[in-house]
């Protein structure tokens, strides 16, 4: 007997590219060559420094819980890396130890939002943030972009859509699915905004370091007024690590506490232990080798996909995905992806996971395998669409 289910779990979006991941991954066993280009995870184990740092962890019996906002020699080295890289200065009592970025978003939307308030989002855009809300029973409105606004929102889309009920707006920089930033003047202007209006801004910055052709930036050099999100995943290569950060604006910081001790208590601890030989500067030395690696395949692929077809309308700056326009070869991405899966094994993920607006004429291609790999995926990919 299935009892009843809550509207909010029966109506929650199912997050398709993990049911692609299984597909693929069902296919390999039966010994289908697949080309994972679905996931955003990076194909680079953890740093041998790192994953040493989290053995001596355990094997020092730093497996007990840490404090709700985290390991206060984390919280000081994440302020001492932000002071590094970027020059900027944060009090360690802002910065929250968070359960991966996920962890962060859902103290964010639960600090800031009550049943019936909406927050702002760019379609397309990452699906859990949009999943996250209508769980605490919030809600969202989802403000289709283009290439026109570089696949970001701006103040002028801001002001168009805010309305009395609306609490937060929440953007990515770099952002996925489409690898574009947000410039400095833009995210000054959305501050502005945002405050004006008094409600706040949440920037997504987990995919910072992986930053091509220009200068990298924190909205943090801007302003103090902004929750920020970042994680250990992508540029630091620790996605099953499951540890991530917020900065919260002062006052912020007590609440944050609470809703942490009540939601998941605590981050990991052994990752968190390993996080401190993850910033320190002889690291980054290593992770920024993989950065420029994955430039390299950016390089390959982008006109790669163009000449096979695709319009992509924007070169991604940052991240290591390409958003691409595929209604030259169908008007159904979702099918078209499936199809591509099943018959030459490459795995893509389609437009309708991040959102509504032109998702049928969208899918995502994450770079996030060697280049030979991607050399071969391309192939694949003529071959599926001169069939």
């Amino acid at each position: 007997m299935t009892l009843p289910l809550s509207k909010r779990s029966s109506t929650l979006s199912p997050f398709h590219v993990m049911d692609i991941l299984a597909q693929a991954k069902a296919l390999s066993q039966q010994g289908k060559t697949i080309y994972h280009m679905e996931v955003g995870e990076p194909d680079f184990p953890t740093s041998e420094c790192i994953v040493n740092a989290g053995i001596d962890a355990l094997k020092q019996g730093k497996t007990h819980y840490t404090p709700a906002l985290g390991l206060p020699e984390l919280r000081n080295a994440v302020a001492e890396y932000y002071d590094r890289k970027f020059s900027v200065t944060i009090d360690p009592s802002r910065i929250i130890i968070t359960p991966g970025a996920s962890g962060a978003i859902q103290l964010a939307m639960t600090c800031l939002l009550d049943a019936g308030e909406n927050i702002l989002l760019a379609d397309p855009g990452y699906p859990c943030n949009r999943n996250i809300a209508q769980v605490l029973a919030a809600e969202t409105i989802a403000i289709p972009v283009g290439a026109e606004s570089n696949y970001q929102l701006n103040a002028d889309l801001v002001a168009k859509h805010w309305n009395e009920k609306t609490r937060a707006v929440m953007v990515a920089t770099p952002s996925n699915p489409t690898g574009t930033l947000l410039p400095a003047d833009q995210l000054i202007e959305l501050c502005q905004l945002i405050k004006k209006k008094q409600g706040r801004l949440i920037v997504d910055e987990i995919y910072q370091g992986l930053v091509y052709d220009v200068e990298d930036h924190t909205i943090l050099e801007f302003s103090d007024d902004c929750f920020v999100i970042n994680s250990f995943s992508k540029y630091f290569g620790m996605t099953g690590w499951r540890l991530g950060w917020m900065v919260v604006p002062e006052g912020y910081v007590d609440t944050i506490d609470r809703i942490a001790q009540n939601i998941f208590l605590a981050a990991p601890t052994v990752s968190q232990y390993a996080a401190l030989t993850a910033l320190k500067a002889e690291t980054q030395i290593e992770l920024d080798r993989r950065r420029d690696e994955f430039k390299q395949r950016r390089d390959f692929l982008l006109p790669a996909l163009e000449q096979l077809g695709f319009d992509i309308a924007v070169k991604p700056q940052g991240a290591f995905y390409i958003y691409a326009n595929c209604e030259r070869f169908t008007d159904d991405s979702f099918t078209w992806v499936k199809q591509l899966l099943n018959e030459q094994g490459v795995a893509l993920t389609p437009g309708i996971d991040f959102g509504e607006y032109l998702a049928d004429k969208h899918c995502r291609f994450a770079y996030t395998q060697c280049l030979q790999q991607l050399e071969q995926a391309v192939d694949k990919i003529d071959a599926f669409i001169k069939r």
